[in-house]
């Protein structure tokens, strides 16, 4: 086993806005841009209910109108089609250097696959993958969602798994795409499971197939904003121009 490097870890507290957590993966990806020897980081959170489309992502995947969604509606810089976030649903961001990852982008899916496969397993789950595409099943829903991004090897984005949330927000959906394949949660299967629950499991899951030593930021690596307490307000916490005038970053 090759030797652990070490990682910085946030962990929210309370559902963070999509923007909000967008702007800091930016902003840890842009450290590792300036210097690719820096820190590799991870954010762990949940969001308030939202959409989210890939850069190449077709509208005709949402059974809405973009222009006036019923949730927040972005559009990223990640690839895939379009999913939904709400809480209940645990949501992992690695901002890594792929450098040091193989440097291989259809290696790190599978590995981010790998990491949900083997999370499930620790709870005597057998999940699996679908020939084709990309994601995490379990007798035959979709638990899983995984798109990511990258800048010159330095990742952003990354999965979404369905603990205990509402799926009601994927019915508005086609989500990912897959048209006729049914979305899933785990409380489907474990129906006293929560979100808290596994952010420990989760984490060493992770950490294990990217052989890395999760430990806190340091005051000099802090973002900006994490210390507050997060108030979702009336908004669900979305308070930012959304699609189709969110802006794609350069």
């Amino acid at each position: 086993m090759p030797p652990r490097t070490s990682a910085i870890l946030f962990e929210a507290a309370a559902p963070v806005p999509f923007a909000l957590a967008w702007n800091w993966q930016r902003q840890l990806q842009a450290r590792l841009l300036a210097d690719p020897d820096a820190p590799e980081a991870l954010l762990l959170l949940q969001h308030p209910p939202c959409y989210t489309l890939g850069r190449g992502a077709s509208t005709d995947h949402l059974g809405f109108d973009a222009a006036n969604p019923p949730f927040p509606l972005f559009r990223i810089d990640r690839g895939g089609e379009v999913t939904h976030h709400a809480p209940g649903q645990l949501v992992l961001y690695p901002v890594l250097n792929l450098q040091r990852h193989g440097a291989d982008l259809h290696l790190y899916l599978r590995q981010l696959e790998g990491v949900v496969i083997d999370l499930l397993a620790g709870l005597g789950l057998a999940a699996e993958r679908q020939p084709g595409l990309t994601g995490v099943w379990l007798e035959g829903r979709k638990l899983a969602a995984i798109g990511v991004g990258a800048r010159r090897w330095i990742s952003q984005h990354g999965l979404a798994l369905n603990v205990n949330g509402s799926l009601e927000g994927f019915e508005a959906i086609v989500p990912c795409g897959l048209s006729g394949r049914a979305v899933g949660r785990l409380s489907d299967w474990l129906p006293a499971i929560t979100p808290e629950q596994l952010q420990a499991p989760l984490l060493a899951a992770f950490a294990r197939r990217f052989a890395l030593e999760l430990r806190p930021a340091t005051a000099v690596e802090s973002l900006p904003d994490w210390p507050r307490n997060l108030d979702p307000g009336p908004d669900g916490g979305n308070a930012c121009p959304a699609f189709p005038r969110q802006p794609t970053p350069p």
